[in-house]
This record gives structure tokens, sequence and C-alpha cells, in this order.
């Protein structure tokens, strides 16, 4: 994890993924690139006449708080003794850090943005996971930070998509002081079954318990969130899952779930 790409935007979940970013980027004396970007389309006003613009107030407004949200930034990673660097787009936030993920490690965002003016809420997570190439951690915005130490619990279901998580997840698990495998009862397997997941990781070095966990007549992923709470672990990690093409945008059931409202940081990776 060595170059580390986090989303910067005023919202309830920045300061978490700012602290998130911090340590990750402290235990793997990495890299951090803060994107900033600004998605205009948001601020669009439309007239009776079919014609769309943007208040020149408005985006001279945008851009003062952009500003002074930069200038806050920069003057706390002064101080806090990080490599870092600042990249400003204009533009879908999704968009923006999906095409800087190519040479990154690790993408940090939060599930949602705050409400623009427009009232509508752009989601950010979903959209990332989707298209990026580098693993999403999804930080909570009530997070404290990340303890890269932490124990880590794998949700597998034997799909690539788990598997893709497994791999991308590997700089974190070595770190883990216990890492769990964690296969629901009843879900039907898609592929490699759990005992491949861990002798995976231990080719790697990494020790890891398997669990099957009871589903007790609820979803998967209300499943999960039980397995959390009772185990204790940093994080979850799980493969993200699309449909089809044309429906590319939407994600699985569990993963839309459990980031509708994360019990932990979520490395997710398509």
């Amino acid at each position: 994890m060595k170059s580390v790409l986090l989303h910067i935007h005023r919202d309830h979940g920045q300061e978490a993924r700012l602290q998130a970013a911090l340590d990750i980027v402290r235990t793997f004396d990495g890299h951090l690139t803060c994107l900033q970007a600004t998605p205009f389309e948001t601020y669009i006003i439309g007239d009776p006449f079919g014609g769309v613009y943007a208040l020149p107030q408005m985006i001279a407004e945008i851009r003062k708080g952009e500003e002074a949200e930069r200038r806050t930034i920069e003057d706390r990673l002064k101080r806090e003794g990080v490599s870092w660097d600042w990249l400003s787009y204009d533009g879908s936030a999704a968009k923006v850090l999906a095409d800087n993920s190519w040479l990154a490690d690790l993408a940090i965002v939060s599930v949602l943005t705050d409400k623009s003016e427009s009232g509508r809420t752009p989601p950010i997570a979903a959209d990332v996971v989707l298209h990026a190439r580098a693993p999403v951690l999804v930080v909570p915005d009530e997070a404290t930070g990340f303890d890269c130490s932490a124990g880590a619990m794998i949700a597998w279901n034997g799909s690539r998509e788990s598997s893709q998580a497994l791999r991308a997840a590997l700089p974190l698990l070595r770190m883990a002081d216990a890492v769990t495998v964690i296969c629901v009862a009843e879900e039907q397997s898609k592929g490699l079954p759990p005992t491949a997941a861990a002798t995976f990781l231990s080719r790697h070095g990494v020790a890891c318990n398997l669990v099957e966990q009871p589903r007790e007549h609820r979803s998967v992923a209300d499943t999960l969130r039980a397995a959390i709470s009772a185990g204790g672990p940093g994080y979850l990690v799980m493969g993200a899952f699309g449909h089809s093409r044309l429906r590319e945008r939407v994600l699985g059931g569990v993963t839309h779930d459990l980031l509708a409202n994360p019990p932990k940081p979520l490395l997710l990776a398509h």
C-alpha cells in the first residue's frame, strides 16, 4: 500500500477518510495523493426553455470553499510528516477517482457525499468500486482511524470477486493479528472452496481460521453483520458484485446492503 488515493470533499466522512489514509500511509511508509473533484453537473440549473447553466456567482463560491478546504488540509498534512501531493479536477468525483486509480494501491472513500445544493446525493463508493482498478477502502463516517494490525474478516463465496479482494488485501492481511475467512451457510458457492483461500493465504505467510456462519433466516448481509459484531474484526474484505453491463452501476444485494451502513471499514474489489 505505497500509493494511496484519497477522496477530498467537504462532507461528514472527510475526517474519517483522512485519518484512515494517514494511518495506512504511515504504516507502509507510503505516499498520499489527495484528489479534490468539483462535480459541477450537480450545480447545473435549468430554465423553462431547455437551457442549462451554472451561475457564475455559484461557481465562484464553490471555488472559494474548495480553496479554503485545500489550504486547511494542506496545512495539516505539512504537520503530519507524510509524503503527499494534491490533484484537482472538474467533474464527477467517482469518475476522476476511478481514472486516477490505475497506478494506486488503494483508494479511500466514504459511502456518500452530503446532498448537494441541487438536492441530489451522488453515490461515491458504489461507482468507484465498480470502475476503479485498485481496491477501495470504504470508511464509515464515525471511524476514528484504521489500525492495520487489527483483525481482518474475509467474506468468501468462492467467486472471482472474492478472489480479487483477497489478493488485493494481502499487504494488510500480512499485518493483521488474526484473519478469519467466513462463509455464510446455505449461500450458493460460486467456485473455489474456502480451503483454497486458506491455502493461498498460507503460501503468503498468512494464517487464518475458517468459519461457517449459519444464516438463521437472515439475509447474507445481516449474517455478515452478526459475524462482525461477534468477532470484532477491524475491517471486512469482500468482493463487490455487479450485474450485467447494462446495469453495471447497480451493485449486487449483499454489497449494496453493507455499503448502505457499513459496520466497519470495507475493503472491496470488483
